[in-house]
């Protein structure tokens, strides 16, 4: 069964600890309100494979907008689109080839997942105003123990702060869900700066089924045990996994005229033809348009959207299906990105 108390904690981070030992985890005490948490955030899986992360320094989504109005407090979350419930998949939080694999510590500055971490927790530490948003599990309260890092009692926190679905057949599996993604969002209200910290194991599929969050792609033959995922965006794609194959490069969001048009830009980066004919433009409600035709090698192609999928001016996502419905491409905007009538937005790729 997917995870069983899916929650997002917002809070002030006011210590922590460095991952270290056979099961290393970054700590992080946060108080909210007064009652203080634990985040415990995994920084090597458990087969000692280095963790992918990405790190945006300026992180840009229609879900900041959902988190800034949340008052501090832990808050249980319902693992659905249109909340502020993560999906490194189905939410456009990032380009799979964006997920770069790092060691937990290593010689030298900046180079190790420790050290990017902690490099935005001291920050924030040093921050009265910086508040800290970190999705995951929920544990506790331990009425009889105190938490073993920090000494308060009673000792409760947050873990899974990862990617919580495509794990293959096994020990994990029974962990995967859509919209349960864990992940560290930072706000930083003077600079009007969002930092989002996201992490992923390499055992773990990019591609997941919509149902259950099982993987629906086959293993990567090149690397035994591991399912095909995409890390290289200077590769042309393959069909088998086509990630990026077509991108979308610009919508239309805000006409200046009503009735509105919307469109949105795809541009294929193959160098052969690709049929859409089957494919589909799903929008932040899940709604669905269809998709015909063929775009040639290299070209764009400006796509009319088409009721019922539609794009509001309040942010929203914006997905490529295939006709096999796997997600090809999908992008995020903002409500401040919407804000002026007759801009076309562009989405780097």
């Amino acid at each position: 069964m997917p995870l069983n108390n899916y929650a997002v904690l917002k809070g002030r981070p006011i210590n922590n600890r460095l991952a270290s030992g056979a099961s290393p985890h970054y700590q992080v005490l946060v108080s909210e309100n007064g009652t203080l948490h634990r985040i415990a955030i995994n920084v090597r899986s458990q087969d000692g494979s280095e963790v992918e992360f990405l790190v945006q320094s300026q992180f840009e989504h229609p879900i900041t907008d959902l988190l800034a109005e949340m008052p501090e407090g832990l808050h249980k979350t319902p693992s659905q689109p249109g909340g502020v419930a993560l999906d490194f998949i189905r939410g456009n939080l990032m380009q799979p080839w964006e997920l770069k694999p790092l060691p937990i510590s290593a010689a030298g500055p900046d180079n190790d997942l420790n050290e990017k971490i902690d490099a935005y927790i001291q920050r924030a530490m040093s921050d009265e105003e910086a508040m800290i948003y970190a999705f995951g599990e929920t544990w506790g309260p331990e009425n009889d123990k105190a938490d073993k890092y920090f000494g308060f009692k009673p000792g409760r926190g947050i873990h899974d702060i990862h990617f919580n679905q495509g794990n293959p057949p096994g020990r994990f599996a029974a962990q995967n869900g859509p919209w349960q993604d864990g992940g560290l969002i930072i706000e930083f209200p003077r600079e009007k700066q969002w930092v989002a910290i996201f992490l992923k194991f390499q055992t773990q599929a990019w591609h997941s089924d919509d149902g259950d969050g099982s993987l629906i792609v086959p293993q990567d033959r090149e690397h035994p045990n591991r399912p095909h995922t995409p890390v290289d965006r200077d590769r042309i794609p393959t069909f088998e996994v086509p990630d990026g194959l077509v991108r979308i490069i610009a919508a239309y969001v805000n006409d200046v005229r009503t009735p509105e048009r919307e469109t949105v830009t795809l541009l294929n980066s193959a160098d052969v033809p690709i049929d859409v004919s089957g494919w589909q433009i799903k929008d932040k409600q899940k709604n669905t348009m269809p998709l015909s035709g063929s775009i040639a090698a290299g070209a764009t192609q400006v796509i009319e959207v088409k009721a019922p999928v539609a794009l509001s001016n309040k942010g929203g996502i914006i997905s490529l299906l295939n006709a096999e419905g796997i997600k090809v491409h999908g992008v995020a905007y903002t409500k401040e990105q919407a804000r002026q009538p007759g801009r076309t937005i562009p989405f780097q790729s």
